[in-house]
């Protein structure tokens, strides 16, 4: 019989990996609330269901039999699938429990602090007025942020007591299982921050991976990522510090076998930062462009460890210089068309477009806001990094 493997979510990051699952026959079962969501067109049945209802979606699991489940770029299931991974017996990132810290900001900073990893200066508060009466005492410029959201949706940096009570209403307002939310030091960075895809086997990093997370300074949401390049701009040092930090992490919560996404950042006095570590695939294709750059097939991976097949995963260094730029417009309106700058034309391998013309864009304040995705192998560093100096200027989203 067909292996079946759950995806929980609908949205274009689970296409592919519906796509390697078919490629090893296996039977592939869509989970959420939305019916009009992409990934159910490809998927060989959907059911409809909450992904944060655990029970609920349990329940539809042992009714379906699975094998396997993944919340794949889809950060408000990971819980769930790890619940139901445990409760059925099936193959886990690791032990729900752990990854319940993982996947809520207040756990996970309190976490790391009571192992002593570096970790910011921040506050959990369940309520707006609690914040509110510790106003003075909080470090200005700070970040507030929901517990448990992703795609930077939500989160808003302060610089003055003036503005915090607007980027609380912000942060719950985009909470997804509670209003709790925590508030932080911001960290400035060295250079660029680092949000990309690894690889967990058996509780050992396979395969860990750095890049340059960029941004863009004119979007309604600053925070949102806008680009990544690699290879990784960080020094190896650096990069050998936070692949043992992480390792620790991942000893401590005892892992087990996922592919993660990792982001990282380096403060101005030179520490380096575990910001977020979580047991999924990261969201803007990150694992798609990791085939690309390091000839990793991650999703395939993902896949096979979902339903308990075997896999391997060779360390190898990147291959080139890459760019992975996240279309986007910086105003609501119709979209009309994406120009790619024409001289860049000849480099980019891969150009997808998540809408189709005539639909309503909204401005960037969040992953959710992508039109899509451009993939572009440069032909040396002095290149990559002219370029990606300032995305905007290498392509054009019209709206009217």
């Amino acid at each position: 019989m067909k292996k079946k493997l759950m995806l929980l979510g609908g949205i274009y990051y689970l296409v592919p990996v519906i796509e390697a699952a078919h490629k090893l026959g296996i039977h592939v079962i869509t989970a959420d609330y939305l019916p009009d969501n992409v990934a159910h067109k490809y998927s060989d049945e959907y059911v409809n269901v909450s992904i944060i209802d655990k029970e609920a979606v349990l329940s539809v699991a042992k009714e379906k039999n699975i094998d396997g489940i993944l919340s794949f770029a889809v950060d408000p299931g990971v819980t769930t699938a790890a619940y139901v991974a445990e409760k059925m017996g099936i193959p886990a990132a690791g032990p729900s429990n752990s990854v319940e810290i993982l996947q809520n900001k207040s756990l996970f900073r309190a976490f790391l602090k009571q192992n002593g990893f570096n970790v910011p200066i921040v506050k959990s508060y369940k309520d707006k007025s609690m914040a509110l009466q510790e106003i003075s005492t909080i470090p200005y410029p700070c970040i507030v942020k929901p517990v448990d959201s992703a795609g930077s949706k939500g989160v808003t940096r302060v610089d003055s007591p003036a503005e915090l009570e607007k980027a609380i209403d912000q942060a719950q307002l985009f909470s997804i299982h509670s209003s709790d939310f925590i508030i932080e030091e911001f960290i400035e960075p060295l250079g660029t921050t680092s949000d990309a895809d690894s690889f967990v086997v058996n509780g050992k990093l396979a395969f860990v991976s750095f890049d340059n997370q960029l941004f863009d300074k004119n979007a309604p949401n600053p925070f949102t990522p806008a680009a990544y390049s690699w290879p990784s701009s960080m020094s190896n040092s650096v990069q050998e510090y936070l692949t043992s930090e992480i390792q620790r992490l991942i000893d401590l919560l005892q892992m087990r076998t996922s592919v993660f996404n990792i982001e990282c950042r380096i403060s101005k006095n030179g520490t380096p930062y575990l910001m977020e570590v979580s047991p999924r695939g990261g969201g803007n294709r990150l694992s798609e462009m990791v085939r690309y750059a390091y000839g990793i097939d991650m999703i395939d991976c993902a896949v096979k460890a979902a339903v308990g097949m075997n896999f391997e995963i060779d360390k190898k260094s990147c291959n080139g210089y890459w760019g992975n730029v996240i279309l986007h417009s910086n105003k609501t309106g119709k979209l009309r068309s994406v120009e790619v700058l024409p001289e860049l034309e000849r480099m980019v391998v891969d150009k997808t477009l998540f809408l189709d013309s005539g639909v309503e864009v909204r401005g960037f304040n969040g992953a959710n806001d992508t039109v899509g995705t451009m993939f572009i192998h440069f032909d040396n560093k002095d290149i990559m990094d002219n370029y990606m100096r300032d995305v905007n200027r290498l392509y054009n989203v019209e709206v009217e």
